[in-house]
Parts: structure tokens; sequence; C-alpha cells
């Protein structure tokens, strides 16, 4: 159908399974880079002191709006570009790409506005309290450079839409690199302290844009020209990105609620080494369940593609293969986390007054891991959802998740039964083994129903 410039493109149809694997592994290795140069963040960080990295903990929400919206229209242009290509339809996908990052573009400014006006009201809100300095300062350098924060992560879901994750693998690591030398430098040699790091940050996403800019306009070697000659407003094109990128978006800043109502539950019950304990343990959390999200993630395009192709059995095909890897990979990990947690905490407790969290944060370690086999099943779920171009009913499962499920748990168990901190955690594990199970059952059964209706 296609010249063999489109060799993903032919794969994510012909082959989801191959495709799956082909686009994951790439996927895995771009998260992990990210993850893993925000764990050496907190780790020069926490060199500065507990309050300082709870300082940026309580700004760690406010970070997760700024890459959930990236992350999130980045989900979309992958939904809306995968269908158009599996529609045959390559016009529309070029015009489709110029579409999202005009959008990206415009709304990264908008949330900049807001959140320059409000960031410290919602810090204050958060139970920032002795800490507020530290996380203002960390935050509003961010904040000033959201809208490259925010196009770097969606011009990610360009290339996803046309099937390569190899080219985003390269940029991350890249940026990663450069983050990592920039950190020390800015923190400790220059004595910028947290401030350092915030800018570390920044110039590491404007590195990000230069190099996939230069792929597309200097290169011109993409399957996809996002140039402007090939823009052509169209409302379809717009509704297609957003029906899935406003509601992905949703869904990851309901994952920044959660954090910030989390913060909030466990300054309540706990302290502010509390709060350093999430957030650092978390980082490793996301780091452990990486694997998971990037299965689910290249799922998206396989799925979209199918969508647009009509090929409904592949979907079933692709979505029972990913639960089937994403559940080897999840008891790997739940295994090794637990038998090392003491040693990765002691690889964030080492420096100044951080070794005061040393034991909270292995036990969080530990316990955090039992749900870690049932979001293998519930990601690839969800992921479905965006896939059909469901984002609503996606972002509705999220929130089920979050809100509707690990909040409540944990408050039940933190504060109506009184087991403090450690409730909190294992409000956290319940919820998600619940929800998880919940959406396994229900993509099943929508995927079952396509499938009859096609035949």
């Amino acid at each position: 159908m296609f010249s063999n410039d489109a060799s993903n493109v032919d794969m994510m149809l012909g082959n989801p399974k191959k495709a799956l694997i082909r686009m994951s592994i790439p996927l895995v290795a771009s998260l992990l880079i990210s993850s893993f140069y925000n764990i050496i963040d907190a780790a020069w960080v926490s060199g500065l002191g507990a309050d300082v990295l709870a300082g940026v903990g309580f700004f760690t929400p406010i970070f997760m709006i700024l890459v959930g919206f990236g992350n999130g229209l980045g989900s979309g242009a992958a939904f809306a570009i995968s269908k158009y290509i599996g529609e045959e339809n390559k016009k529309k996908a070029d015009n489709a790409s110029v579409h999202s990052i005009l959008i990206d573009i415009i709304l990264s400014i908008i949330i900049t506005v807001f959140l320059l006006i409000s960031v410290t009201s919602i810090l204050n809100l958060m139970g920032a309290g002795q800490t507020i300095d530290y996380a203002t300062d960390y935050g509003n350098i961010i904040i000033l450079g959201s809208v490259f924060i925010i196009l770097s992560n969606a011009l990610y879901g360009i290339y996803r839409g046309e099937g390569d994750s190899k080219r985003p693998m390269y940029a991350m690591m890249a940026s990663a690199i450069l983050n990592i030398i920039l950190d020390p430098i800015f923190i400790y040699t220059l004595n910028m302290g947290v401030k350092g790091a915030a800018i570390a940050t920044v110039i590491s996403s404007v590195f990000v844009i230069l190099i996939l800019s230069y792929w597309f306009y200097i290169k011109k070697d993409t399957y996809l020209k996002p140039d402007l000659s090939n823009f052509n407003f169209n409302k379809s094109i717009c509704f297609d990105i957003v029906k899935v990128g406003i509601p992905a978006s949703v869904q990851l800043l309901n994952n920044a609620f959660f954090a910030a109502v989390f913060c909030a539950l466990l300054t309540f019950i706990g302290s502010t080494d509390s709060v350093a304990v999430y957030t650092v343990g978390w980082r490793i959390v996301i780091i452990g369940t990486t694997p998971i999200l990037a299965i689910g993630t290249a799922l998206i395009s396989v799925i979209a593609a199918n969508y647009g192709a009509r090929n409904f059995k592949n979907i079933q095909i692709a979505h029972r293969y990913s639960m089937k890897i994403s559940l080897v990979v999840a008891v790997i990990v739940m295994i090794l986390t637990n038998v090392f947690a003491s040693d990765i905490s002691g690889l964030f407790t080492s420096g100044g007054n951080s070794a005061r969290i040393a034991l909270q944060l292995t036990s969080f370690l530990s316990w955090i891991v039992i749900y870690y086999p049932t979001m293998a099943v519930g990601v690839a779920s969800t992921y479905v959802f965006q896939g059909v171009g469901k984002g609503v009913t996606a972002m509705f499962q999220t929130i089920m998740r979050e809100t509707g499920f690990t909040i409540i748990i944990a408050i039940i168990l933190g504060v109506v039964f009184d087991y403090g901190v450690w409730g909190a955690w294992m409000g956290i594990v319940l919820g998600e083994i619940i929800s998880n199970n919940i959406t396994l059952i229900w993509a099943d059964y929508y995927i079952k129903k396509l499938i009859d209706i096609n035949d």
C-alpha cells in the first residue's frame, strides 16, 4: 500500500505482535532514560537536604501537569495520525501532524500564564509550609520553560503515529545525558541550588525539540511531513486529536491531582518526611513500571492503525499479547524491587539529613510493588480505549482508579482505621488491584463486541 519508507506502518497493520515489540523496545529505553534522569535529579537535590527534596516533591504534581499535557496531546496525535494511515490517507496524516504542533503551542502558552499566576496559592493549598520557598524557586523556572516541556513530549506522539519510536529514544537519550551533565554544574558548581536543577531540566527539553526538529525540517527523512505547506485547517482533525488528547491530558492531570491530594494526606497523617518518601519512592515506581507503560504507549498506535483499517481481530491479538509480555515484566520487577528495596533506598538517603527517611523509603518500596502484576493488564486495557478514539472512557477509568478507589481506600485505612502512613501506601495497592481488574474485563468485552459487529 505504501512505499518502503512506510515499513513501520505496514508492520502495524500486517503483524501487530511484531510491531508492538519493535515499538515497545525503544519506548522502554526512552521512558527509562527519562525516569532515570528524574531519579538523578532527585539524587542530586537530596544532597541539599530533606526539606529541599520535599519542596521539589510538592511541586512534582504541577510538573506532572505539564508533562501530562504533553503526553496527552502526543497520544491524541498518535491516535489521529495512525488512524489516517490505517485509512490510507497520507495527506491527512501529514496535515494532522501540523495541527498537533500548533495545538500544543497554543495550549502550552495558556497553561504557562495560568500557572505563573496561581502556583504559590496551589503550593500553599497542598501544605508546602516550610518548604514553600524551595518549591517556588524550582517551580517558577520550570513553569517559564513549560512550552518546551509540553512540546517536546507532544512531538514524540507524531513519531509514534507513524510507528517510529527509535528517533524519540535517541533524542531522549541525548537530552538525558545533557541533563546529567548539567545538574551538578548548575546545582553545586555554580551554587544555584534547587534553581539549578530546574534550569538543567528546561535546557534538556529545548535540546529534545532541536533534535526532533532536525529530522523533520533539515534532514527531512521522516514518513510524516509536518510542514506548514501541508497545513489546511480541518475541524475533524482537531476533533480527532483533542477527543483523545484532552481526555488523556486530564487522565494525567488526575494523576497530578492524586499526587497533590496524597501529599496533603501524608502531611496530615505523617509529616513532610512522608512526602519526601512518597515523591522519591514514586520516581522509583515509575522506573519499575516503565516497560509496562511503554508497551501500552506502543499499543495505542498499533490499535489506532488497525481501527482505521477495520482489522478488529488484530486489536484483540495486540491487546492480549501486550498483557502477556507486560505481566512477565511486572512479576520480575516486583521481585527485584522487593529484594533490593533497602539498597535502592540507600542511593537516595545518603546525603545531608536525608538519611532520616531511609527506613520509611525501604518500607514503601517493599509494599508498593504488590500491585505491579495487575497494572500489567490495567494499562494495556486503558490504552485500548485511547487507540479506538474513546479518550473519555480511558479518562474515566483513570479517575476511577486514582480518585474513585485509591484515595478513598487510603483515607479509610490511613485516617478512619488509623493505620497512618502505611495505610496510605496500602490504599494505593488495593485501589490499583481493584480498578485494574475492572478495566481488563471492560476492554475485553468491548473488543469482542467490535469483532462481533464486524462479522
